[in-house]
C-alpha cells in the first residue's frame, strides 16, 4: 500500500510538474503598451466596431493626411483637435506619447491626455488628468466643419460631407463654458471633453449616455479585447512575438465591424468598406485561427445576402466585390470561390455542418452559375482582364492585364468544386455533387500541361484569349500548388519566387527583371502609381502564401526572416501593431529599407501573418467535419519555449513545445472537446492517436525516434509507442535542406534603361 501512495504521489508530481512547465501568464493590454517618442510620430487608429474610425499620428499638431481624424460611415467628420490649459497649447511635439490598444496617452508638462472610443457609439472621449491650470480648452479643425454655433452646453458643427448630422463638443462634466472664438472653454474640473455625431438629438442622448455610463462602456471595451488576448496567449522565449501577434490579433480585430451586417474593413484609411476578395482571404486569420466562430459565421451569412439572384445578369451568382454605403460591385471572379471555401474553413474550425443547410443554396448557384456563365471546355474559369486581385483599372484600361485564365483563379475554382461537392454530399445532392467533381478533375488534369513548364520550374501566369501562356514571373505561381503533382517543380517555383521575388520587406508583385518592372510604388516624377501598384509593387498579404509554401518544404527557419520582419514594422514601423497594404520593391536612393506605401492597416497583411503562425508555424489545421486535427509544428531555431492556446471546435487545445539540445517535446491537452490528433514531424511516420476531453499527448523528438505517451486527465496512461525514424523522410528533408541551402532573399538590381523610367510623367 505504501508503495501504491509512494507511486501515485510521484504520478500526481510528475502531471502537475509537466503543467507548471506549460503555464502561461497572458499577456494584456496594458504590457503590450508602445511606446512613442516624438522623433518616432507613429500613425496610430482606433474603430468603433461599428463604421466609425479615428486616425492621426502621435506627436503630431496639424496631421494633413487626406483621412485624418474622425471618420463615420465613409465620410469624414473634422480631422483633428488642439488642446489647451489656460493660455498654454499643448504641443504635441513635446509630448511623451504611449499607444495601448485601446487608447492613446500623451503625457505634456501640463497634462496627461487620454483619447478613447467606446464600442457601437459615435463618441469621443478625451479624458485629461494632471492638469496643472485651472482652465482647459479644446479647438476642433474646422476644415470639415462649417455652420458653427456656441451653445450654452457646448460648440456644435455641421460636417461638410455629411450635411444632415452634427458635430458637438462638450465638457466631460458639466461645468460652465466658455469661447474664445472656436475655442470652449471650461475649469479644469470638468476632467476633459466629449465629442459626439449624430443628429442633434441623438447627439445629446450619447453624451447624456457616456456621463453617466462612460467609464463602464470604456471597461467593457477593454474587457473585450483582453478577452481576445486571454482566449489566444502566445509566450514564448522571444518577447517581440509575444507583443507582435497579440497586436496583431487586436489591429486585425479593430478591421471586424458591423458597417453594413457583418464584415471586416479591408484596410485603413481608405478602404473602411467590405470587399469581398478581401474579406474572404483575411477570414482564417482574422476569426477563425482566434476562436471568433460566431463571428464568422455572421460574416458569411450576411454577405451572402449580396450574392447576384439576377439570372439575366452577366455576374449572376457571384459575391461582391465591394460592398459600401454607395452600393455593390460585382467586378471580380476571385470573391466567390473564397467565399465557398471560406464556408468549408468555417465549417472545418467550428465542427457546425447544420450551417451547411442554410448556406447551400448560395453555394449550389455560385457554382452553377460560374458553371453556365465562365467555364471552357477544359473546366477553366473564364474572366476579363482585370477581374483578379490584380485588378487595377487606369483611364479604364487594366494596369496588369490577367485575362482569360490566371492561374491563380483556377485553383480558386477547384477548391470552390471541391468544397461544394464536400457541402452537395452532405445535402445528399448526389447529381450536384458528381457534376462538380467532373469539372474539378477535368480542369486538374489540363492544368499541369497548359501552364506548368518543368524544364525552368515555372508555371505561367495565366494563359491569354489564343491559349498562348504569359511569362512574367509574378507570386501568383505559389497559389496552384493544389493543382500541381510533380514535388520538383514545387521546389524550384519556390525558391525561384523567394529568390527573384520576395525581398526581406515583402513579395512583389512583378520580377525586378521584368521590363514592365516599377521599383516603388510612389514615383509621380515617372509614373502614376496605379500603374506601379501590381508591377513591382510589394504587397504583403503575398508574404503569408510565400511563407507557406517554404515552411512546407520544411524551411521555417528562411520563412521565419520574413515572419520576423513583419513583426518588427507591427512592433516599430508605421502605425502601432499593423502591417500595410504595400511597400516599394526597392529602397529610395540612400536608404537601406523599403519605404512602407498603400494604406497603414491592411485586413489582409495582418491576417496572413497570423494564418501563417497558426496554421504553418504552429501547424494547427482543424477539420472537425472529420472529427480530426492535424498537428505539423514546424517551429524556427530562434524559439526554444512556447505555450499557446487556439480554440477549436467546442474546445480548447493547448500546446507547450520545449527545445534543449537535440531533444524536442511537444505537449498538447485538449478541454471540452475529443479529436483524432494525427501529428506529424518531417523525419518521422505520422502519429495518429485519439483524445478525449482533457487527455494529454506528449511527444519527445530526439533526433532518431519518438516516444508518444498519452495520458487521461488523471494522469493515467492511455498510450505509449515509439516511432523510429522513416529512412525515405530523412532522404526528402536531406534532399529540400541541399536544395534550399543559402536561399536569399530577392536583392535589388538597378536596372540600365528601364523603361518605366525613360521619360517624366505628364498626368495623363
Amino acid at each position: 500500500m505504501r508503495y501504491l501512495l509512494l507511486g501515485l504521489v510521484i504520478l500526481v508530481t510528475a502531471c502537475t510538474k509537466q503543467q507548471e512547465e506549460c503555464r502561461m501568464e497572458p499577456l494584456n493590454t496594458d504590457k503590450i503598451a508602445v511606446a512613442v517618442t516624438p522623433s518616432e510620430n507613429r500613425e496610430y487608429s482606433f474603430t468603433d466596431k461599428k463604421s466609425g474610425y479615428y486616425y492621426g499620428r502621435t506627436q503630431e499638431n496639424d496631421f494633413g493626411e487626406w483621412f485624418a481624424g474622425w471618420n463615420v460611415r465613409q465620410k469624414r467628420i473634422f480631422s483633428d483637435y488642439k488642446l489647451f490649459v489656460d493660455t498654454v497649447f499643448l504641443d504635441r511635439r513635446n509630448a511623451q506619447a504611449k499607444m495601448y490598444p485601446y487608447k492613446l496617452e500623451r503625457v505634456f508638462a501640463q497634462a496627461t491626455e487620454e483619447l478613447l472610443m467606446s464600442d457601437n457609439e459615435a463618441v469621443l472621449y478625451i479624458r485629461l488628468t494632471d492638469i496643472k491650470g485651472r482652465y482647459i480648452g479644446i479647438q476642433l479643425n474646422t476644415g470639415l466643419l462649417a455652420s458653427m454655433k456656441q451653445e450654452t452646453d457646448g460648440l456644435t458643427y455641421v460636417p461638410r460631407e455629411a450635411p444632415g448630422k452634427e458635430v458637438k463638443v462638450v465638457p466631460f462634466r458639466p461645468e460652465r463654458i466658455e469661447y474664445t472664438d472656436s475655442v470652449l472653454w471650461t475649469p479644469a474640473a470638468a476632467g476633459g471633453f466629449l465629442i459626439a455625431y449624430g443628429t442633434a438629438a441623438g447627439c445629446d442622448s450619447l453624451i447624456r449616455d457616456f456621463r453617466s455610463a462612460g467609464e463602464l462602456k470604456l471597461a467593457a471595451r477593454k474587457e473585450r479585447m483582453e478577452g481576445i488576448l486571454q482566449r489566444n496567449p502566445v509566450r514564448s522565449n522571444l518577447d517581440t512575438l509575444d507583443e507582435a501577434l497579440a497586436w496583431l490579433l487586436l489591429t486585425t480585430d479593430e478591421l471586424v465591424t458591423d458597417q453594413q451586417g457583418k464584415g471586416i474593413y479591408a484596410g485603413l484609411p481608405w478602404f473602411n468598406e467590405y470587399w469581398g476578395r478581401d474579406m474572404f482571404i483575411s477570414m482564417p486569420g482574422a476569426v477563425l485561427v482566434n476562436g471568433q466562430f460566431e463571428t464568422a459565421k455572421e460574416i458569411l451569412a450576411d454577405f451572402s445576402r449580396f450574392q447576384n439572384k439576377d439570372s439575366v445578369s452577366q455576374t449572376w451568382g457571384r459575391i461582391p466585390n465591394r460592398a459600401n454605403t454607395e452600393g455593390i460591385l460585382y467586378n471580380t471572379t476571385d470573391g466567390t470561390p473564397r467565399f465557398v471555401m471560406q464556408i468549408e474553413d468555417y465549417i472545418k474550425y467550428s465542427g457546425d455542418t447544420a450551417f451547411i443547410r442554410q448556406i447551400y443554396p448560395a453555394v449550389a448557384l455560385s457554382i452553377d452559375a460560374a458553371i453556365r456563365n465562365y467555364t471552357d471546355e477544359k473546366g477553366y474559369l473564364l474572366h476579363a482582364d482585370a477581374d483578379t486581385w490584380m485588378d487595377v483599372k487606369r483611364n479604364g484600361i487594366p494596369g496588369s492585364p490577367r485575362g482569360n485564365r490566371a492561374n491563380d483563379i483556377q485553383s480558386l475554382w477547384y477548391q470552390q468544386l471541391m468544397a461544394g461537392k464536400y457541402m452537395a454530399g452532405y445535402m445528399h445532392d448526389r447529381v450536384k455533387a458528381g457534376e462538380w467533381d467532373s469539372v474539378a478533375q477535368r480542369l486538374k488534369q489540363n492544368f499541369e500541361a497548359d501552364y506548368v513548364d518543368k524544364g525552368r520550374a515555372f508555371i505561367a501566369d495565366h494563359l491569354n484569349t489564343d491559349g498562348s501562356r504569359d511569362v512574367q514571373v509574378r507570386p501568383n505561381q505559389l497559389y496552384v500548388f493544389e493543382l500541381i503533382g510533380d514535388e520538383d517543380v514545387k521546389m524550384g517555383v519556390t525558391r525561384k519566387v523567394w529568390e527573384e521575388l520576395v525581398y526581406p520587406w515583402g513579395t512583389g508583385s512583378l520580377s525586378q527583371k521584368d521590363p514592365d518592372f516599377h521599383p516603388q510604388h510612389e514615383n509621380w516624377e515617372y509614373y502614376h502609381k496605379d500603374d506601379a501598384y501590381h508591377n513591382g509593387t510589394v504587397w504583403l498579404w503575398n508574404n503569408g502564401h510565400a511563407m507557406q509554401r517554404m515552411i512546407e518544404m520544411d524551411q521555417p527557419d528562411i520563412a521565419w526572416k520574413l515572419f520576423e520582419n513583419m513583426n518588427r514594422q507591427a512592433l516599430a514601423e508605421g502605425a502601432v501593431g499593423s502591417l500595410s497594404e504595400n511597400a516599394d520593391a526597392h529602397p529610395r536612393e540612400g536608404k537601406n529599407w523599403a519605404k512602407r506605401s498603400g494604406t497603414f492597416l491592411q485586413a489582409w497583411s495582418n491576417a496572413e501573418q497570423l494564418r501563417v503562425w497558426y496554421q504553418y508555424f504552429l501547424g494547427i489545421r482543424p477539420d472537425m467535419i472529420k472529427g480530426e486535427i492535424v498537428i505539423e509544428p514546424k517551429l524556427p531555431a530562434a524559439i526554444t519555449g512556447l505555450q499557446f492556446k487556439e480554440r477549436i471546435g467546442k474546445g480548447v487545445l493547448e500546446g507547450c513545445f520545449k527545445r534543449s539540445g537535440d531533444v524536442t517535446e511537444y505537449t498538447y491537452r485538449l478541454l471540452n472537446e475529443a479529436a483524432d490528433i494525427d501529428f506529424r514531424l518531417p523525419l518521422f511516420g505520422n502519429v495518429r492517436v485519439g483524445l478525449q476531453a482533457g487527455d494529454r499527448l506528449t511527444v519527445k523528438d530526439s533526433g532518431s525516434r519518438l516516444a508518444v505517451v498519452v495520458a487521461n486527465v488523471q494522469g493515467k496512461e492511455l498510450y505509449r509507442h515509439d516511432y523510429p525514424l522513416v529512412p525515405e523522410k530523412k532522404r526528402l528533408k536531406q534532399l529540400r535542406d541541399e536544395f534550399f541551402k543559402d536561399t536569399r532573399f530577392a536583392v535589388p538590381e538597378k536596372q540600365e534603361n528601364l523603361k518605366v523610367l525613360s521619360k517624366r510623367y505628364t498626368g495623363k
